[in-house]
């Protein structure tokens, strides 16, 4: 067994919360090749949540500059900070030159991480990366716990985020939400990346009206961002008002936002499907998903939030790849139609069709959640269910 060695080293953690669940394994790396070690992370505000919920991680310093930001003398400022707290190591996981700045200007004297942007001398432990032989995302970054050139130790754990029971309760209560007595089901329908790895919100309507008739409440998580394509959703439910789901079928695309907000603001006291994109903070997000029965997701940050908090996972890929970025979880269903057009990796479709997420119909993604095997429905509820049917899953 290793010997307890007592050293700090930084973490300069990634910009995207998917990457910085996916850097989790080289930390449990890192701390089982030396158990005695501090891990310390400098991160954007945004990802500081994600880390605060992994054990190996220490304490977390604010990273503040704005992506392709140099501002030299403020990073002078900080590296001047850290040089004080006697870090041995730092692992720099972005590949920009810009990362390896902080570390270096704070004489750190290991710096380890990919050449990148031609980071000679920044990085005086470098790594030169070989994609085909380390083709996910996850194994680049525990690939930085070894000596360069040295085999990746495998297999990799898989992330965990820790949620308990007192933060859940805490966040339910903040939020005047209740998992007792429904079920919980989690959409997260967003994609920072962009509209290309977006399954369409008509999608998400119908499998939430499929969900809610089997007694299902239908939480939408995600950021601001978001907002917008939680109130389509609501819109475009079956639980919707008929006229409001009428203006949202002949709405011009740059009224869609205000047409569903104006019915958000009257709404339809659907407490069964509920939009709380932009209205949680990551952390409460993080909580809300360790509630879930199960979630789907498009492939994006929650999506690997949802894969290490170990739920039950549906993940949609459409431009992007789970061969790079999978969800790291035996509980997580990949579903992609694996179109010869993708992944083609691109923010909005470069052919104007998106057909890799359009022709992902909601039947198929519901037959893939835990509810397809559930109690068949009574004659009541066949009755009433107004799902799967011709005109539910409207095209814009």
């Amino acid at each position: 067994m290793p010997t307890p060695i007592h050293e700090r080293a930084l973490i300069v953690a990634p910009a995207w919360i998917g990457d910085a669940v996916m850097a989790q394994p080289l930390f449990m790396r890192l701390k089982e090749r030396s158990p005695g070690l501090t891990l310390d992370a400098l991160a954007p505000a945004w990802v500081a949540p994600v880390l605060r919920r992994m054990p190996e991680i220490s304490e977390i310093i604010d990273n503040p500059f704005a992506h392709g930001e140099l501002a030299l003398s403020a990073r002078y400022r900080l590296a001047r900070q850290l040089s004080a707290r006697g870090y041995r190591r730092a692992y720099v996981l972005p590949n920009s030159l810009k990362s390896a700045l902080i570390p270096w200007l704070a004489g750190i004297p290991q710096r380890v991480g990919f050449t990148g942007e031609s980071r000679y001398g920044l990085i005086n432990q470098r790594h030169t990366l070989d994609p085909a032989a380390l083709p996910k995302m996850v194994e680049r970054f525990a690939q930085l716990a070894e000596a360069p050139g040295a085999p990746l130790h495998c297999p990799l754990p898989n992330p965990r985020l820790v949620s308990e029971h007192e933060q859940q309760k805490a966040t339910l209560a903040a939020l005047n939400l209740s998992r007792h007595p429904e079920k919980i089901a989690v959409f997260c329908p967003g994609a920072e990346y962009g509209p290309a790895k977006r399954w369409p919100a008509r999608h998400f309507a119908t499998l939430a009206d499929e969900l809610m008739v089997r007694g299902y409440q239908v939480w939408l998580l995600g950021s601001a961002k978001d907002r917008a394509i939680g109130d389509e959703i609501l819109t475009r439910s079956a639980s919707a008002d008929p006229d409001t789901a009428d203006t949202a079928d002949t709405a011009d695309t740059a009224d869609t936002a205000d047409t569903a907000n104006a019915i958000a603001a009257d709404s339809h006291e659907n407490t069964a499907l509920r939009n709380l994109c932009g209205q949680t903070s990551l952390t409460q997000a993080i909580d809300l998903i360790a509630c879930a029965d199960f979630v789907v997701c498009n492939d994006s940050g929650l999506m690997h939030v949802a894969a290490a908090l170990d739920r039950s996972l549906i993940a949609l890929y459409g431009s992007s790849s789970p061969a790079f970025t999978p969800p790291l979880s035996p509980h997580a269903r990949v579903l992609s139609l694996n179109l010869a057009c993708s992944p083609c990796f691109q923010r909005e479709c470069p052919l104007g069709h998106l057909d890799c997420l359009n022709q992902l119909d909601p039947q198929r993604v519901f037959a893939a959640t835990p509810a397809a095997s559930s109690a068949p429905l009574s004659p009541n509820q066949q009755v009433n269910r107004p799902l799967f049917c011709k005109g539910n899953d409207r095209e814009p």
